[in-house]
Order: structure tokens, then C-alpha cells, then sequence
């Protein structure tokens, strides 16, 4: 898509949001309800129709996952803060023309960035726009999990990576959320079943819609199992159980997400999200993450996604087994071989 494009995007989508509340002085620590007025299509066999592009690029703009704490327990950005935020992201979207100009090849070229928004944080509970302190359980599991963005860390064999460095899964609810590129989300539907495909780490997610009875507890999967269930005219509502722990549940390529993907996941963990189209562009995605054994309490985000039926998902060439894992291995004995070479007590 085009920066002009995206711009324009999401430029609307931050109009639709907040201009009213600005201009009549509303509380900004408060969300508009997704409004239920609109009325989506059908499909064939009756349900309503969700399907085309939802990339989530629009929202890579440098809004965070959770809230600054000048912020407060605010959603929505002031003028002057949206301003800033806006000039920000105007440097930043300059990278790739200056490498270019440069004849030079940095992050420009990788990293996706999208005009500014007023959304202070995804996250909308806790009020405060942070995640939930974790029990003692779940600071244990976090602080043994295994990632190449853990500082510091020695690789000796695959259980040292994470799912995402190991090209498996990007795990939920991280999946979710935009990141750095391959923003791509498209919707399929077919009677009693709605599959999400994301571009990132290349999964689709299976949502049967038929009422049929979820697996058995012990079966786990990266994504968990997930059921669906149309609320009312114009809301998917999906419940997601059944995860496998080891994905993180946050990922660093989301502004303002823990810097070593250590949100660890348990086997509890509960994923309930409603997709509501607001109009025939636009859905507005909202969820709650609820992980006793990991977090105090739940946790809620909501993303406002942008039809783009023109956006194109490429293939995402990484895959488990890649050269990757064992270059980082390979390194990683070299390097900690030589020190003790050097040290004498080899």
C-alpha cells in the first residue's frame, strides 16, 4: 500500500475516533461503544459477511501497547501530544528515502510506519493502559523463557528460541497486534466457518461458527482452539482456549510491548475477542486475555482495523529448521569458547 494511501487511512480512522470528542471537550479517558447500527451483508448461507482485507498496517504508528504513565488513565491523545506524536512519525517515514537517497541500506527498508494516531495505548484495562502485574507463578515462567531478544543469553540447542525465532508461530494474542511488517489480515468465510490468515509467521486461524463441541482439554495448539459465535447482526464473537505455553503473549515489534518477549503463556489461559463491523470499511476489534496463573487480573486491548481489499500477502519465507537456529548456536559456543581461550580456563 502506499504511504499516501495509508496516510489517508488513517488519518480517517483518527477523524472518526476522536474528532467529535475533541471538538465538544468529551472525557478522553473513554472509548465510543462500537455502535451496532450497521448492517453487513450476508453471505450465501446467511451469516453476515466479514470477508476481504483487514491489514492492520494503518496502525503501526507508533501507537504503544501500553500507556506512557504521563498519560494517565486517558485513551486518546490531546492536540499537542497528537502533534508530537505525528512529527515523530514523519521523521520516521522518512528512513527509507534518506537510505535511498544515501545509497545506503538501514531499517528503512524493513520497518513499516503509518501516520500517528490519538490512541494513547491498545490496551484499554487496566485503566491505567499497563499490563497486570504477575502473580509469582508468572514472573517464575517469564523468567525462564528463552528468546534471541533476551540479553545476555547462551544458544546451545532449539529449546533456547522461542516459537517466533524458530518461524513456528507468533502466538496469541501477539498475532493481533501490528508489528515492524507483514501486517497483512484477510478474512475467508465458509458456511459455519471463519478463518483469519495473517501474514505474519504464514497461520490461519480455524473459528467454526456450527455450535460443534470444542477438543478435549489435554489437546493443545500454538493458537489454542478457538469457537465462534455471531452475537448479533454485525459482531463475531470468538472464545479461545486449548493454548500450547510457549509463545510469548506480547512481542517487541509492538511499540510499548516488554523488550525480551517474556509474557509467558499457561495451558489457562482464555482468549474471548468480538469483531465488530461498524461499517462496511471498518471493524472494530476488541479483546480480553485472562491467564490466572500468569497475570493478577485480565487484560483488554482494542484495535480499530480499515478494510484494504487491494493490500497483498506475500509469502512469508521463513520456516522451522531454517539456517538461522543454528548459525545463532554455532556463534554463540564460538564466541563463549574463545572467551574462556582467553581467560585460561578452557
Amino acid at each position: 500500500m502506499s504511504v499516501l494511501r495509508t496516510s489517508t487511512i488513517a488519518l480517517l480512522a483518527g477523524s472518526l475516533l476522536t474528532g467529535t470528542a475533541m471538538a465538544q471537550g468529551e472525557d478522553l479517558t473513554v472509548l465510543p461503544a462500537p455502535s451496532d447500527a450497521f448492517q453487513p451483508g450476508l453471505t450465501a448461507w446467511g451469516e453476515p459477511d466479514f470477508r476481504g482485507g483487514w491489514p492492520i498496517d494503518h496502525l503501526n504508528g507508533r501507537t504503544p501497547l501500553q500507556r506512557a504513565p504521563e498519560h494517565g488513565n486517558r485513551q486518546l491523545l490531546t492536540e499537542e501530544e497528537f502533534a508530537e506524536r505525528a512529527d515523530m512519525v514523519e521523521v520516521l517515514e522518512q528512513r527509507y528515502e534518506n537510505e535511498d537517497s544515501t545509497d545506503t541500506m538501514g531499517i528503512g527498508h524493513w520497518a513499516e510506519v503509518s501516520p500517528a494516531n490519538r490512541r494513547t495505548s491498545w490496551i484499554t484495562s487496566p485503566a491505567d493502559g499497563q499490563l497486570p502485574a504477575y502473580t509469582d507463578e508468572g514472573q517464575r515462567l517469564s523468567d525462564a523463557m528463552r528468546s534471541t531478544w533476551a540479553q545476555g543469553q547462551p544458544f546451545d540447542w532449539v529449546d533456547d528460541f522461542d516459537s517466533w525465532d524458530r518461524c513456528i508461530s507468533r502466538g496469541l494474542p501477539a498475532s493481533m497486534f501490528p508489528f515492524m511488517y507483514n501486517n497483512g489480515m484477510r478474512i475467508f468465510q465458509a458456511p459455519g466457518l471463519v478463518a483469519i490468515q495473517m501474514e505474519m509467521v504464514h497461520e490461519t486461524r480455524l473459528i467454526p461458527t456450527d455450535g460443534s463441541a470444542s477438543i478435549p482439554a489435554r489437546i493443545k495448539h500454538w493458537l489454542g482452539e478457538s469457537r465462534g459465535e455471531w452475537e448479533d447482526h454485525n459482531t463475531l464473537k470468538v472464545t479461545t482456549t486449548n493454548f500450547m505455553p510457549g509463545p510469548s503473549a506480547t512481542n517487541i515489534g509492538t511499540t510499548g510491548s516488554p523488550r525480551e518477549n517474556d509474557t509467558p503463556v499457561s495451558a489457562e489461559a482464555r482468549l474471548v475477542e468480538r469483531f465488530h463491523m461498524v461499517g462496511p470499511d471498518e471493524i472494530i476489534y476488541e479483546f480480553t486475555w485472562e491467564d490466572p496463573v500468569v497475570f493478577t487480573q485480565p487484560w483488554s486491548a482494542r484495535l480499530e482495523w480499515q478494510r484494504d481489499d487491494d493490500y497483498e500477502i506475500f509469502e512469508y519465507a521463513c520456516h522451522e529448521g531454517n539456517v538461522q537456529i543454528r548459525n545463532y548456536i554455532n556463534a554463540s559456543r564460538a564466541d563463549r569458547a574463545a572467551a574462556a581461550a582467553a581467560s585460561g580456563t578452557q
